[in-house]
Formats: structure tokens, sequence, C-alpha cells
């Protein structure tokens, strides 16, 4: 069955490395090579393929562009294959539920850095997301990592597995509900005696602004009001005046009414000699009867003032007045007003309701915090239960690395703080002899010790959260003989459940390897230039031979070097 893993990259203008292909795919793969001659080039390329940060000083001399290449295969419907298509990139099918997914990062020489997942132009922190689910890069820098206690309670978690993961689910869930309900409590709690304050003065507010009762529209009809009150011997005048024109009383006064019917009349008499002033004749008389109903409206209106004007007046500016100090206090205009004691009414019981809210926010964080501390309780007898087999599998892995008087404790010391992940502090401890007081790791290996112990580490972890690919930069830094056999063993046996690559410059370690790969230094050239190359056969022992002893052709050394060949295939 195929399994999910880098099957192949390419790196182009990478330090020493001008255009080199590295063929992987699975098991356990081997990178050797003289001093110089690039191989951690290779990590380089890998770190940009993972997100790494994308830096100038990577390219060749000479080149414009530094260029990494991917060929990975993955789960078809895992997380990487799903946050890939999110994305809009694409998988090719390769069977056997796998798929092919191909990856690339390129670095100019002004340190502009472009990224392609699966064919599409992606930000670079996609890969950095893709590369927690595919690959675990171990070499100096996580060595200093595994001296952080966040790193040592996550290894510690994977080890207990999906019941500690679920557990840990649930907690977090719990521990977020807390952390709310508790920050609104005393949000609350704290704005108390402002928020009764607001209360107070919204009540007052809504008070005043009911005992007015003002209605909409109503300033704008009590301004046209005052003005009609305020101007009615004006309108008196100028409509008497208009009727008195029209029609007047006097005995025998002119008005234009008698001059009409005068006009009508004389038309009429004269319509038997010319029948055109007949026609005229009506006309006046339409206009006469205009005048008469214009008249009698004017003295309509003239009956229709309102007599008590001054007194209606002083009411009306009385309410005026009245919605005037509401606009003041709570306008601009009379619109603002109504709004607020609408809004108001809203706001007063949301304020109302604090001191049942509080009381309930208290019982429900009360509640919160109890199943918290009971998942945090439950959560620490799970660690320390995977704690004691965890040291007690590592330092049984490291009875093979030359470490066998050392032992792992992993320390699980609960506090009285509820964080994020309970309230454990996790400490790997390493005792380097019998007897021996234990240290934490931070400050009792070296590093070669803290290289071997990690190797165990993954080594015991590979059996309940394996990871599809391991990279190993030198683990073997500081040891040699039969500890650099264990060493290349265990991660021959890592390699029977996920994809291993390791930078090495110990024969006894490349020996374990199913694919081994030489970077070839070439110095013919102004430049140093590197290139990749699958050994195999006669090849791959004169490599081993060199490893061994510096020497390539000396029987001897070729022979030692088929013997470490033939004891790692007996494996």
């Amino acid at each position: 069955m195929t399994r999910p893993g880098i099957e192949e990259i390419a790196i182009r203008g990478i330090g020493v490395i001008e255009d080199a292909v590295l063929p992987l795919g699975p098991g356990f793969t081997a990178l050797t090579g003289e001093t110089g001659a690039g191989k951690t080039m290779v990590v380089t390329a890998l770190g940009l393929l993972l997100g790494g940060r994308a830096d100038s000083g990577v390219l060749r001399t000479g080149a414009t562009r530094a260029v990494a290449e991917g060929r990975w295969l993955v789960a078809a419907d895992g997380p990487v294959a799903d946050r890939v298509d999110e994305a809009g990139g694409e998988l090719d099918p390769a069977g056997d539920g796998v798929a092919e997914l191909l990856v690339s990062r390129s670095v100019s020489a002004e340190g502009r850095s472009r990224t392609s997942v699966g064919g599409r132009s992606v930000p670079v922190g996609l890969l950095q997301e893709l590369g927690a689910d595919l690959v675990a890069v171990h070499g100096q820098s996580e060595q200093l990592r595994l001296k952080s206690p966040v790193a040592q309670r996550e290894m510690l978690d994977r080890y207990a597995g999906a019941p500690l993961a679920a557990l840990l689910e649930r907690y977090q869930a719990v521990h977020r509900r807390w952390l709310a309900d508790r920050a609104e409590l005393e949000r609350l709690s704290a704005d108390h005696d402002a928020r009764a304050a607001e209360a107070g003065e919204l009540r007052t507010a809504v008070a005043e602004i009911e005992g007015v009762a003002p209605q909409p529209g109503e300033d704008v009809e009590l301004a046209a009001l005052a003005e009609r009150l305020g101007a009615q011997d004006e309108l008196r005048v100028a409509a008497a005046t208009a009727h008195e024109a029209l029609s007047t009383e006097d005995v025998g006064g002119l008005d234009a009414l008698t001059l009409l019917v005068e006009a009508r009349r004389a038309l009429e008499r004269a319509a038997p000699l010319d029948p055109a002033l007949a026609a005229l004749a009506e006309s006046v008389a339409s206009v006469a009867s205009l005048a008469a109903d214009a008249s009698a409206d004017l003295a309509s209106y003239v009956a229709g003032l309102d007599p008590d004007a001054p007194g209606r007046l002083e009411v009306v500016q009385q309410r005026i007045n009245e919605l005037a100090v509401l606009m003041r206090r709570y306008g601009p205009g009379l619109d603002d007003v109504l709004a607020l004691a609408e809004s108001s009414g809203r706001r007063l019981l949301e304020l109302d309701a604090d001191p049942d809210r509080i009381e309930s926010l208290g019982e429900q964080v009360a509640e919160s915090e109890r199943l918290a501390v009971q998942l945090a309780d439950e959560l620490s007898e799970l660690r320390r239960s995977a704690a004691e087999r965890l040291g007690a599998a590592v330092t049984a892995e490291l009875a093979d690395l030359a470490m066998g008087a050392s032992a792992v404790l992993v320390d699980v010391a609960s506090r009285d703080e509820l964080t994020s992940t309970g309230r454990d502090a996790v400490q790997l401890l390493l005792q380097s002899y019998a007897g021996a007081e234990p240290r934490p790791i931070a400050r009792g290996a070296s590093g070669g010790e803290l290289s071997r112990v990690m190797l165990a580490l993954e080594v015991v972890l590979a059996g309940s959260d394996p990871v599809p690919t391991f990279v190993f930069d030198e683990v073997d830094a500081g040891i040699g003989g039969a500890a650099a056999i264990e060493v290349g063993k265990r991660l021959a046996r890592l390699a029977d459940s996920s994809q291993v690559i390791a930078v090495t410059h110990l024969a006894q370690v490349a020996a374990f390897a199913t694919n081994h790969l030489k970077v070839l230094k070439d110095v013919s050239g102004e430049v140093t230039t590197s290139t990749v190359q699958r050994l195999t056969g006669d090849e791959r022992v004169a490599e081993m031979a060199r490893l061994l002893s510096g020497l390539t052709t000396s029987d001897s050394a070729l022979a030692h070097a088929q013997e470490l060949l033939d004891l790692a295939t007996a494996r």
C-alpha cells in the first residue's frame, strides 16, 4: 500500500546546489556527503517548502532566484487534502487512497517570496499549516524547542493519545466559557454604579418626556399656529378690506359686485343689436358670481377669526416652550427626543435586568469553574499515568543508545491556576545514573544526549501518534560506534510506520537506510557546485567506506563497509 510522504524534492539555486533532484519515497533515506557539500541546503530547501523564513541569503552566488519544489503523497481524504481544496489547489489522484500534491517556493535576490500549492498561488502561512500535518523536522532548533515546558507537555499529550485529546477538547470548551462568563460578570459588577446612575438618568428623561407627551411634527405645527395667532389683527383688516371692496354695506357706495351687475345689464340691453355682446354678458355674469362667492368666503373668514387669539397664543407659546426645553436637553430635534424615549425603554429593560443577570452569571461562573476543575483533575490523572509509561518507554530506548545508565522521568506537577491546557506543568527530567538527582533536561543534557532523547521520544511516540515524515538533521551528533548503530536501527524502525530522512555523517546510521543519497561537491569551477546522486551497489559501499575511514579504495575499508551493510540488512 502506498504511504503518504515526500516523493521528490527539486532544488535550484540554493547555496552550493545549482540544480539537483532528491528522489525520496517511503522508508529510510540517508543523506551523506563531504563537509561543505551542501547537505544542510537540503534541509534549508525543505524548510522553505514548510513555510520557513525566506531569506535572499540562501541564493547561490550568481543566481537570481532560489527555487524549492516538492512532490508529496498525501491522504486523499485527510486534513491536508481538505485544506488544499479550500485554498483552491488541486490534487492528482495516485490510487491506494492517496493523492499527489505539488508544492513550490521561490525566493528572489530582493528577498521576495512566491508560493504555490496544488498549482495555486497561496500565502506562505498555508505552508506552515500544512507542514504541521506533513513533516516533523528535528535539528538543533528543535532540540532547543524540546527544552520548552510547552513542547514537553505537548509531547506527553501526544503519547497519551485520543482519550486525553478528547478530554482536553471538553475541558477547553468549558474553560473558554468560564473565562467569558467571568469577564462579563466582572464587567457588570465593576460598572454597577455607573449603570445604576445611567438607569436613573434614563428614568428621569422618560418621565419628563412622557409628562410633556410630544407628538411627531408637533413643533412645526405649533410654530405655524403661533404665527397665525400673532397676526390676527393684520388678517382681520386684510379680509375686511377685501370684503368691503367686493361688496360694501354703505348706502350708495361703489363696490366690485355693483359695478359688475351694471356692466352685465348694459351688455344685455345692447345684445339684440350685436349677438357677440350676449356672450360677453355671460362672461361678466360669471365673474360677478365668483366675486359674490369670494365676498361670502371673506365674510365667513372674518367671522371665524378667533376673538380670543391673545389667550390662545399664550397657551401655544407655553407648549412651544415645553417642547423647546425637551429639545435642549434631549434633542437637538423633536425626532431625537421621541427616539430617545423609545430607545430608553429598551435600555432600561436591559439595565433593570442587571441584578438578575449578575446573580445568574455568578451561579454560571461557579458551575463552569467547578466543572473545569473536575476536568483539569481528570487531565492530570491521565497525564500522570501516561507520564509513567512514557518515561519507562524512553528509558528503555536510551539503554540501547549508549545511555544505559540514564533514565528519563516525566514529572507532572499540578498548579492552582487553570490554563487553556489544564493545570499541569510538565517537565522532562534526565537522571544521568542510578542514584543521581534527576535534573530538567533543559539543564542536564548535552547536545548529543538531547539528540538521542529526542530520537527515543519519537520512536516511542510513533506507536501512538505517527507523523507522515520525520527529518533528522545530524541526530547522531556526538556519538559513534555501537550507539550509532542503535541510532540507525531506531531510524529504520521509525521508518516502518513513517518516512524518515536523515542527514548524517556516520556510516553506522546510513547503513540502515533503504535509500542512500549523496551530495557531491565539485570545486573545479570558480563557484563550488553540488549535485545529488542515488547510491547503489559498489558506489554505496565506497561511500560507506569513506564515512568509516576516509578511504574509498582500501580493500579492508570496503570489506568493513560491506560487513556493516550486511549487518543492517539482517536487522
